[in-house]
């Protein structure tokens, strides 16, 4: 029988099994969380954000070593860090499902490969990859593939041992989000939007995995500077004012209101093209897509005021924000200090961290 597999493109040794940070990396910054198993359930370690300038990493590709082991090795002495759980880009990796006969399964890995043409742009021996089971009958495995170029990865490898810093596993920035925000043994089909300060993450998860994932270069910083331009005004004041008035139309806000609706409906377009890309496509095997139940929003600037309203009229669709804490057990009374709003740009973060205890 075939197992289903959790580690991602790199298994975690029984020797580093145990409690470490997860660490979400993007362009622009690092969040970072521990999760603390105590007697009285989890609790919350260590947590923040550290940035990245710009030009340091380029839409997940590594462009200046130099400079992110200045950064990692700084941050890992400060916070005496030794293992963590990374995620990967998501503009840098391929997912995909396969079938694969189950005779002759003990070979599935040589199986994939054979199937790598038709999904990922360069040859099998500069791929790295892994594989979960999605379903199976009685002759076939279907299995669903994450891979990624072996530079990009052997890049990441390179700074963080450079670091010291011992990295149990990789995964894809959606695969870690989903186990944050999906109960664990929902089987159930979401869309879950991360929307982030410079892009957008888009991913629908079913039966428990994720399926589908794409990146749209729409992001919160891009509606401050709508504010920043318009009304002729330094960024931090434009930030300000679209935290402080978001889509409430009234008299006081009007013209922010107008503005942000701009840039709010091209990624509103852009999340309605692909739920309706769901729903009317069938999949590999010629079936109908299972419908997405609701849409869960996460990402620092999905707390804009009137976001999940505006998307669920305009969608005609369940949107609510997400709850990153939900496979959490926070035992008695605790409470963690970080704020619901600012817990949601932690997602990824936090399901890396938990992954440590899934390997248990």
């Amino acid at each position: 029988m075939l197992n289903k597999s959790y580690n991602k493109f790199f298994p975690a040794p029984e020797s580093l099994s145990r409690p470490c940070f997860g660490l979400d990396i993007s362009d622009e910054s690092i969040k970072y969380i521990q999760l603390i198993e105590t007697r009285n359930g989890m609790q919350v370690g260590k947590y923040g954000s550290v940035s990245i300038p710009a030009g340091v990493i380029d839409s997940g590709k590594i462009a200046d070593q130099n400079r992110l082991k200045e950064i990692l090795c700084t941050f890992r002495n400060k916070q005496n860090i030794k293992y963590a759980r990374a995620s990967l880009p998501e503009e840098q990796v391929y997912l995909f499902k396969v079938k694969v006969p189950k005779e002759g399964s003990e070979n599935i890995r040589e199986m994939i490969e054979l199937s790598f043409e038709q999904y990922v742009p360069i040859p099998p021996a500069e791929v790295v990859f892994d594989y979960e089971l999605y379903s199976e009958d009685k002759d076939v495995f279907e299995v669903e593939v994450t891979a990624i170029p072996s530079v990009i990865i052997e890049k990441y490898l390179n700074v963080f041992e450079n670091c010291n810093l011992d990295i149990p596993s990789f995964e894809l920035e959606a695969q870690a989000l989903s186990r944050a925000v999906i109960k664990d043994g929902d089987k159930d089909t979401y869309m879950i939007v991360d929307f982030g300060n410079h892009r957008t993450g888009i991913s629908v998860v079913s039966q428990g995995m994720v399926v589908f994932t794409s990146t749209v270069d729409v992001g919160g910083s891009m509606l401050t500077n709508l504010i920043q331009k318009n009304f002729n005004i330094p960024f931090e004041e434009a930030e300000k004012m679209k935290v402080k008035y978001g889509l409430t139309r009234n008299t006081e806000n009007h013209d922010v209101f107008s503005i942000l609706l701009n840039g709010v409906s091209i990624l509103r377009d852009e999340i309605s093209k692909h739920f309706l890309y769901w729903h009317t496509h069938k999949d590999e095997n010629g079936k109908e897509h299972p419908p997405i139940k609701k849409i869960i929003l996460c990402g620092g600037d999905s707390n804009l005021i009137g976001f999940t309203e505006y998307l669920s009229i305009g969608m005609k669709q369940t949107v609510e924000l997400a709850d990153v804490w939900t496979n959490v057990t926070f035992g008695g009374d605790y409470v963690p200090s970080i704020s619901f709003e600012d817990s949601l740009s932690y997602g990824t973060a936090i399901g890396l961290a938990l992954a440590d205890f899934v390997y248990e």
